[in-house]
């Protein structure tokens, strides 16, 4: 079976927040869905290792802001590539604004923000889909949303295999968010860890520089 033809679903890209106590946090996901009209709710998938997750399970409330194409990858790397439970993803940042339901909206990168109360939730194994009714909503701009494949043609770094060659070692490069694994053989069960795509996603990259 080839995996890659998943990639050729047309996920979207979201930064989702959760606000629990006085602790913010977010994570990228790509899967996020309007279900319903009447009333109005959209349906999200959220891997169960982040901490995103934990909090919007305790407090049931929740916002995604739809990244648009014009974003830069340092948004990626703040949200997607490190961990809430080992960092203030918002620490410093600024090109946010915190909505009515005590949750942030980020305003860099991105076209428009919806902000839900979760409803109901399904346990997906490595996921849990909530079902969340839309409280607020709004438009910012009209740069088009950027989709996971334009994520990986435009806005992601092309990697520098001439540069990996030179270690004159075996790297294993996550084709996702680019961490890089080194070692002869990938174990078949290697999770990336920073953005929790399995081996199935990495490419190998030999000592001569040929992948």
């Amino acid at each position: 079976m080839n995996n890659a033809a998943m990639y050729r679903l047309s996920y979207g890209l979201f930064i989702l927040t959760a606000r629990e106590g006085e602790r913010d946090n977010g994570c990228i996901i790509n899967t996020a869905e309007q279900v319903t009209i009447e009333p109005n709710c959209i349906a999200i998938a959220v891997n169960k290792s982040n901490l995103t997750h934990d909090m919007i399970q305790r407090t049931a409330k929740l916002t995604i802001s739809v990244i648009n194409e014009q974003a830069d990858f340092s948004l990626f790397q703040r949200f997607g590539f490190q961990s809430g439970r080992n960092t203030n993803k918002f620490a410093g940042y600024s090109d946010c604004k915190r909505n009515a339901n005590g949750t942030m909206i980020v305003t860099e990168g991105t076209n428009a923000f919806i902000s839900a109360d979760v409803t109901s939730s399904m346990d997906l194994g490595t996921h849990t889909l909530f079902i969340a009714q839309v409280t607020d909503a709004d438009i910012l701009n009209d740069i088009p949303s950027a989709t996971y494949a334009y994520y990986q043609q435009h806005i992601k770094p092309k990697p520098d295999t001439a540069k990996a060659a030179d270690t004159g070692k075996t790297i294993w490069r996550c084709t996702v968010c680019g961490y890089e694994y080194v070692g002869d053989v990938l174990p078949e069960d290697f999770i990336c860890p920073l953005c929790k795509h399995p081996a199935a996603d990495f490419e190998r990259v030999s000592s001569s520089g040929h992948t």
